[in-house]
Protein backbone atom coordinates (compact mmCIF):
# COMPACT_ATOMS: atom_id res chain seq x y z
CA UNK A 1 0.00 0.00 0.00
CA UNK A 2 1.73 2.99 -1.50
CA UNK A 3 1.82 6.00 1.38
CA UNK A 4 0.92 9.88 0.31
CA UNK A 5 3.30 12.38 2.04
CA UNK A 6 2.76 16.28 1.89
CA UNK A 7 5.70 18.85 1.52
CA UNK A 8 5.86 22.61 1.69
CA UNK A 9 8.08 24.85 -0.18
CA UNK A 10 8.04 28.33 -1.09
CA UNK A 11 6.46 29.44 -4.29
CA UNK A 12 8.80 30.17 -7.34
CA UNK A 13 10.56 28.56 -10.09
CA UNK A 14 13.80 27.68 -8.33
CA UNK A 15 11.83 27.22 -4.97
CA UNK A 16 9.76 24.05 -6.78
CA UNK A 17 12.53 22.84 -8.93
CA UNK A 18 14.72 21.84 -5.83
CA UNK A 19 11.86 20.50 -4.51
CA UNK A 20 10.79 18.01 -6.88
CA UNK A 21 14.88 17.37 -6.77
CA UNK A 22 14.01 16.23 -3.52
CA UNK A 23 11.03 14.21 -4.17
CA UNK A 24 12.96 12.41 -6.91
CA UNK A 25 15.49 11.20 -4.87
CA UNK A 26 12.85 9.61 -2.43
CA UNK A 27 10.70 8.23 -5.01
CA UNK A 28 14.02 6.51 -6.08
CA UNK A 29 14.61 5.22 -2.61
CA UNK A 30 11.18 4.90 -2.22
CA UNK A 31 8.81 3.82 -4.75
CA UNK A 32 5.41 3.31 -2.92
CA UNK A 33 5.92 6.83 -1.50
CA UNK A 34 3.82 9.22 -3.26
CA UNK A 35 4.60 13.23 -2.69
CA UNK A 36 2.45 15.95 -3.07
CA UNK A 37 3.13 19.48 -3.50
CA UNK A 38 2.27 22.41 -1.16
CA UNK A 39 3.51 25.85 -2.15
CA UNK A 40 3.98 28.50 0.49
CA UNK A 41 4.35 32.07 0.63
CA UNK A 42 6.98 32.93 2.65
CA UNK A 43 7.50 36.87 4.17
CA UNK A 44 10.72 37.07 2.15
CA UNK A 45 8.25 36.62 -1.07
CA UNK A 46 5.68 38.66 0.03
CA UNK A 47 8.59 41.59 0.37
CA UNK A 48 10.52 42.19 -1.86
CA UNK A 49 11.53 45.50 -1.16
CA UNK A 50 13.72 45.56 2.28
CA UNK A 51 17.07 45.37 1.52
CA UNK A 52 18.10 42.01 3.11
CA UNK A 53 21.13 43.44 5.28
CA UNK A 54 18.14 45.38 7.56
CA UNK A 55 16.43 41.87 8.33
CA UNK A 56 16.74 42.10 12.32
CA UNK A 57 14.62 38.78 12.14
CA UNK A 58 15.66 35.49 11.14
CA UNK A 59 13.48 32.94 9.20
CA UNK A 60 12.72 35.21 6.47
CA UNK A 61 12.11 32.86 4.06
CA UNK A 62 11.65 30.10 6.16
CA UNK A 63 9.14 30.69 9.16
CA UNK A 64 5.85 30.49 7.06
CA UNK A 65 7.21 26.91 5.76
CA UNK A 66 7.68 25.70 9.32
CA UNK A 67 3.98 26.67 10.76
CA UNK A 68 2.69 24.68 8.09
CA UNK A 69 4.97 21.91 9.24
CA UNK A 70 4.28 22.24 12.80
CA UNK A 71 0.66 22.75 12.29
CA UNK A 72 0.39 19.35 10.23
CA UNK A 73 -0.31 20.71 7.11
CA UNK A 74 2.56 19.46 5.53
CA UNK A 75 4.51 16.07 6.13
CA UNK A 76 8.09 17.92 5.27
CA UNK A 77 9.32 21.10 4.11
CA UNK A 78 12.43 21.53 1.72
CA UNK A 79 14.80 24.85 2.54
CA UNK A 80 17.82 26.48 0.59
CA UNK A 81 19.61 25.27 4.28
CA UNK A 82 21.57 28.63 3.78
CA UNK A 83 17.94 30.63 4.91
CA UNK A 84 17.16 28.55 7.90
CA UNK A 85 18.16 30.43 10.80
CA UNK A 86 20.95 28.09 13.04
CA UNK A 87 18.51 27.94 16.32
CA UNK A 88 16.52 25.15 15.61
CA UNK A 89 12.42 25.52 16.14
CA UNK A 90 11.07 23.69 18.76
CA UNK A 91 9.61 20.23 17.45
CA UNK A 92 11.03 20.54 14.30
CA UNK A 93 14.60 18.83 13.12
CA UNK A 94 16.65 18.65 9.65
CA UNK A 95 16.21 14.69 9.63
CA UNK A 96 17.98 15.31 5.59
CA UNK A 97 20.98 16.96 4.14
CA UNK A 98 21.24 16.28 0.72
CA UNK A 99 24.57 16.16 -0.94
CA UNK A 100 25.27 19.73 -2.26
CA UNK A 101 26.34 20.78 -5.89
CA UNK A 102 27.50 24.10 -6.56
CA UNK A 103 28.30 26.04 -3.22
CA UNK A 104 30.23 28.99 -5.28
CA UNK A 105 29.19 31.88 -5.82
CA UNK A 106 29.40 33.35 -9.92
CA UNK A 107 28.74 36.61 -11.54
CA UNK A 108 26.76 37.13 -14.47
CA UNK A 109 28.17 40.37 -17.20
CA UNK A 110 26.35 41.53 -19.97
CA UNK A 111 29.86 42.10 -21.63
CA UNK A 112 32.20 39.14 -21.90
CA UNK A 113 34.21 38.78 -19.20
CA UNK A 114 35.85 35.47 -17.41
CA UNK A 115 37.47 36.91 -13.86
CA UNK A 116 36.51 39.62 -11.58
CA UNK A 117 39.63 41.48 -12.76
CA UNK A 118 37.94 41.48 -16.38
CA UNK A 119 34.99 43.95 -15.03
CA UNK A 120 35.49 47.53 -15.96
CA UNK A 121 36.65 50.60 -12.90
CA UNK A 122 33.11 51.13 -11.98
CA UNK A 123 31.00 48.43 -12.95
CA UNK A 124 27.69 48.42 -11.64
CA UNK A 125 27.10 45.19 -9.21
CA UNK A 126 23.51 44.36 -7.92
CA UNK A 127 23.94 42.14 -4.81
CA UNK A 128 21.75 41.25 -2.20
CA UNK A 129 24.18 40.50 0.33
CA UNK A 130 26.14 41.99 2.83
CA UNK A 131 28.86 39.09 2.48
CA UNK A 132 29.23 39.51 -0.99
CA UNK A 133 29.58 42.85 -0.60
CA UNK A 134 32.31 43.13 1.30
CA UNK A 135 34.79 40.68 -0.50
CA UNK A 136 34.09 42.58 -3.63
CA UNK A 137 35.22 45.73 -2.08
CA UNK A 138 37.81 44.11 -0.63
CA UNK A 139 39.24 42.60 -4.27
CA UNK A 140 37.56 45.27 -6.12
CA UNK A 141 37.16 48.80 -4.42
CA UNK A 142 36.63 50.48 -7.91
CA UNK A 143 32.88 48.78 -8.55
CA UNK A 144 29.96 50.08 -7.98
CA UNK A 145 27.70 48.05 -5.41
CA UNK A 146 23.77 48.29 -6.01
CA UNK A 147 21.34 46.82 -3.92
CA UNK A 148 18.61 43.94 -5.79
CA UNK A 149 16.01 42.17 -4.27
CA UNK A 150 13.73 39.52 -6.41
CA UNK A 151 13.97 36.08 -7.42
CA UNK A 152 16.55 34.80 -10.08
CA UNK A 153 14.80 35.73 -13.72
CA UNK A 154 13.71 39.01 -11.81
CA UNK A 155 17.54 39.63 -11.61
CA UNK A 156 18.65 38.38 -15.07
CA UNK A 157 15.80 41.04 -16.53
CA UNK A 158 17.13 43.96 -14.95
CA UNK A 159 21.00 43.07 -16.00
CA UNK A 160 19.52 42.29 -19.85
CA UNK A 161 17.11 45.71 -19.05
CA UNK A 162 20.61 47.69 -18.82
CA UNK A 163 20.02 48.51 -15.41
CA UNK A 164 23.04 46.93 -13.74
CA UNK A 165 26.24 45.61 -15.71
CA UNK A 166 26.96 42.61 -13.68
CA UNK A 167 25.11 40.48 -10.80
CA UNK A 168 25.90 38.26 -8.49
CA UNK A 169 24.26 34.85 -7.57
CA UNK A 170 24.54 31.28 -5.97
CA UNK A 171 25.83 29.60 -8.40
CA UNK A 172 23.45 26.53 -7.37
CA UNK A 173 20.43 28.30 -8.04
CA UNK A 174 21.39 29.58 -11.93
CA UNK A 175 22.53 25.57 -12.68
CA UNK A 176 18.44 24.19 -10.75
CA UNK A 177 17.04 26.60 -13.20
CA UNK A 178 18.99 25.59 -16.47
CA UNK A 179 20.34 28.65 -16.83
CA UNK A 180 24.10 27.89 -16.62
CA UNK A 181 24.68 29.10 -19.79
CA UNK A 182 24.12 32.58 -18.61
CA UNK A 183 26.92 32.53 -15.95
CA UNK A 184 30.54 34.56 -16.64
CA UNK A 185 32.43 33.07 -13.96
CA UNK A 186 32.47 30.94 -11.45
CA UNK A 187 34.59 32.74 -7.82
CA UNK A 188 36.56 29.86 -6.25
CA UNK A 189 35.33 29.11 -2.97
CA UNK A 190 38.52 29.38 -1.41
CA UNK A 191 39.33 32.67 -2.67
CA UNK A 192 35.40 33.98 -2.17
CA UNK A 193 33.70 32.60 0.53
CA UNK A 194 29.96 31.63 0.03
CA UNK A 195 27.58 31.33 2.91
CA UNK A 196 27.21 29.19 5.36
CA UNK A 197 25.52 25.61 3.76
CA UNK A 198 25.08 27.23 0.26
CA UNK A 199 24.19 24.82 -2.44
CA UNK A 200 22.76 22.64 0.34
CA UNK A 201 19.09 21.61 0.42
CA UNK A 202 17.88 20.96 3.88
CA UNK A 203 15.00 18.34 4.58
CA UNK A 204 12.56 19.32 7.86
CA UNK A 205 10.25 17.20 9.58
CA UNK A 206 8.60 17.21 12.88
CA UNK A 207 10.41 15.37 15.49
CA UNK A 208 7.94 13.37 16.48
CA UNK A 209 7.03 11.94 13.20
CA UNK A 210 8.87 8.62 13.07
CA UNK A 211 7.48 7.66 9.82
CA UNK A 212 7.90 10.43 7.89
CA UNK A 213 11.75 10.77 9.42
CA UNK A 214 12.87 7.23 8.55
CA UNK A 215 11.77 8.15 4.72
CA UNK A 216 13.69 11.42 4.65
CA UNK A 217 16.63 10.21 7.03
CA UNK A 218 17.35 8.10 3.38
CA UNK A 219 18.35 11.13 2.08
CA UNK A 220 21.10 12.44 4.34
CA UNK A 221 24.64 12.44 2.97
CA UNK A 222 26.91 12.76 5.94
CA UNK A 223 30.04 14.47 4.44
CA UNK A 224 27.57 17.33 3.26
CA UNK A 225 26.08 17.37 6.32
CA UNK A 226 29.47 17.49 8.25
CA UNK A 227 30.25 20.50 6.08
CA UNK A 228 27.36 22.25 6.55
CA UNK A 229 26.91 22.20 10.68
CA UNK A 230 30.95 23.45 10.24
CA UNK A 231 29.89 26.39 8.25
CA UNK A 232 26.44 27.02 10.28
CA UNK A 233 27.96 26.79 13.57
CA UNK A 234 30.53 29.27 12.88
CA UNK A 235 27.38 32.25 12.40
CA UNK A 236 26.28 30.39 15.75
CA UNK A 237 29.49 30.65 17.94
CA UNK A 238 29.81 34.05 16.88
CA UNK A 239 26.56 35.29 17.36
CA UNK A 240 25.60 36.69 14.29
CA UNK A 241 23.26 36.28 12.19
CA UNK A 242 22.66 34.51 8.52
CA UNK A 243 22.70 38.34 7.02
CA UNK A 244 26.31 39.32 8.52
CA UNK A 245 29.00 39.92 6.50
CA UNK A 246 30.29 36.03 6.99
CA UNK A 247 31.40 33.75 5.13
CA UNK A 248 32.18 29.59 5.82
CA UNK A 249 33.03 27.12 3.50
CA UNK A 250 34.43 23.44 4.58
CA UNK A 251 35.41 20.86 2.63
CA UNK A 252 35.32 16.95 3.60
CA UNK A 253 38.13 14.27 2.84
CA UNK A 254 37.52 11.20 4.40
CA UNK A 255 37.85 11.40 8.08
CA UNK A 256 39.30 14.59 8.07
CA UNK A 257 37.51 18.48 7.31
CA UNK A 258 38.94 21.94 6.21
CA UNK A 259 37.39 24.79 7.35
CA UNK A 260 37.81 28.33 5.84
CA UNK A 261 36.04 31.64 7.49
CA UNK A 262 35.93 35.26 7.18
CA UNK A 263 34.62 38.36 9.22
CA UNK A 264 34.48 41.99 6.69
CA UNK A 265 33.42 45.26 7.44
CA UNK A 266 30.91 45.78 5.02
CA UNK A 267 32.90 48.90 3.39
CA UNK A 268 35.56 45.91 2.99
CA UNK A 269 38.60 47.32 3.95
CA UNK A 270 39.51 45.19 7.14
CA UNK A 271 38.70 41.43 6.39
CA UNK A 272 39.47 38.80 9.09
CA UNK A 273 40.25 34.83 7.66
CA UNK A 274 40.69 31.81 9.58
CA UNK A 275 41.43 28.56 8.09
CA UNK A 276 41.86 25.27 10.36
CA UNK A 277 41.65 21.31 9.74
CA UNK A 278 40.72 18.54 11.96
CA UNK A 279 38.10 15.51 12.59
CA UNK A 280 35.06 15.82 10.24
CA UNK A 281 33.39 13.49 12.90
CA UNK A 282 33.57 16.75 14.95
CA UNK A 283 32.78 19.59 13.30
CA UNK A 284 31.28 22.02 15.82
CA UNK A 285 34.29 21.54 17.85
CA UNK A 286 36.10 22.89 14.41
CA UNK A 287 34.03 26.22 13.83
CA UNK A 288 34.34 27.11 17.05
CA UNK A 289 37.85 27.39 16.96
CA UNK A 290 37.74 29.13 14.11
CA UNK A 291 35.05 31.49 15.10
CA UNK A 292 37.19 32.48 18.36
CA UNK A 293 39.82 33.22 15.83
CA UNK A 294 38.32 35.40 13.89
CA UNK A 295 36.10 37.42 16.96
CA UNK A 296 39.66 37.37 19.11
CA UNK A 297 41.51 38.72 16.04
CA UNK A 298 39.00 41.62 15.61
CA UNK A 299 35.57 39.80 14.92
CA UNK A 300 33.86 41.39 17.81
CA UNK A 301 34.66 44.93 17.27
CA UNK A 302 33.68 44.30 13.62
CA UNK A 303 30.23 42.58 14.47
CA UNK A 304 29.33 45.67 17.43
CA UNK A 305 30.33 48.33 14.90
CA UNK A 306 27.81 46.23 12.45
CA UNK A 307 25.08 46.40 15.20
CA UNK A 308 25.35 49.76 16.14
CA UNK A 309 25.13 51.17 12.20
CA UNK A 310 21.79 48.65 11.73
CA UNK A 311 20.10 50.39 14.59
CA UNK A 312 20.19 53.70 13.22
CA UNK A 313 19.97 52.35 9.51
CA UNK A 314 23.41 53.42 8.15
CA UNK A 315 25.22 49.77 6.96
CA UNK A 316 27.14 50.31 4.45
CA UNK A 317 25.46 48.69 1.21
Amino acid sequence: MSRVLTVATRRGDLAVVQTQSVIAAIRQRHPDVEVRIRQVTSEGDRDRQTILWQLKDTGFFTSRLEDVLLAGEADFAVHSFKDLPTRPREGLVVTAVCRRRYPEDCVLAREPADSLDALGVGTRVGTSSLRRGAQLRHLRGDLELIPIRGNVPTRIGKLRDGDLDAILLARAGIERLGLAAEISFVFDPHRFLPAPAQGALAVQTRCDDEATNEIVATLDDPPTRAATDAEREVLTAMKCGCHAPVGAYAEVAGDQMVLEAFIAEPSGRRLLRSRMAGPSAKPHELAQKVARNLLDAGGREILDELEKNRDKGDVTT
